[in-house]
């Protein structure tokens, strides 16, 4: 059975088949036309729906607002990592104190 290779489309392709979407075509029609799968114009649709500016950012590359949530989260946890051992070292030293 012979490997399939992925097919890549151009930011500009996903754009121009959502427009092409959204002008008034049918979704099979426009697919067909285009040669790509119906669900995967519907999830192009949809990211481009979610925010236009940032849809379809390429190669793999996460949008900043994910790398900058990855890292707050990452943060977070070591603050709550260290609130949690300074409160045990509190009541450690407090216990020895009376």
């Amino acid at each position: 059975m012979p490997k399939r290779t992925r097919r890549r489309f151009s930011r500009e392709f996903k754009l121009e088949a959502v427009r092409q979407l959204e002008a008034g075509g049918r979704l099979a029609e426009v697919a067909r036309n285009l040669g790509i799968d119906p669900t995967v114009l519907r999830r192009w649709k949809t990211q481009v729906s979610l925010d236009p500016a940032t849809a379809f950012p390429g190669n793999g590359r996460e949008r900043d607002t994910a790398d900058e949530l990855r890292r707050l989260r990452k943060e977070v946890a070591q603050l709550r990592a260290e609130r949690d051992f300074l409160k045990k070292a509190a009541a450690f030293f407090a216990k020895d104190s009376r």
